[in-house]
């Protein structure tokens, strides 16, 4: 890790909890995915990422297709593993990031938006059972 993202996860850090480092990892390379999904950008190109703005609905939308591509069916257990078990997670996990710096908002974005925009076990299937 860089010094400058070990600084900025220090930001993160005291109220991440319960969320790993891994979570909000998987939250900006989603966040990535759906830009490029919702706006037909190149994958490889980086400079127009800031410039198109998201809402949190479409993000959900996204990070839920973005889980599927990434886990396949164990997208729910690698999401419970992270303590991400519904939408609203996501939520505070993205304004967590805006606090932090590392994302931005705009005045009409708020963590409502987030708020049962799909349910996860229709979405990813029941979580396993802990042995």
């Amino acid at each position: 890790m860089s010094a400058k993202a070990g600084t900025l996860w220090d930001a993160v850090r005291a109220k991440a909890h319960p969320f790993p480092p891994g979570a909000f990892c998987f939250v900006q390379e989603g966040l990535r995915y759906t830009v490029h999904r919702l706006f037909d950008e190149d994958p490889g190109d980086k400079r127009l990422e800031g410039e198109r703005h998201v809402s949190g609905r479409d993000l959900c939308i996204g990070l839920r297709e973005f889980a599927g591509r990434q886990y396949g069916l164990l997208a729910r257990t690698v999401l419970d593993h992270w303590n991400i078990r519904r939408t609203e997670d996501f939520g505070r996990i993205v304004f967590l990031l805006v606090e932090a710096g590392l994302l931005r908002k705009t005045p009409e974005d708020s963590i409502t938006d987030f708020e049962n925009v799909f349910d996860f076990d229709e979405a990813f299937g029941r979580p396993l059972e802990r042995c």
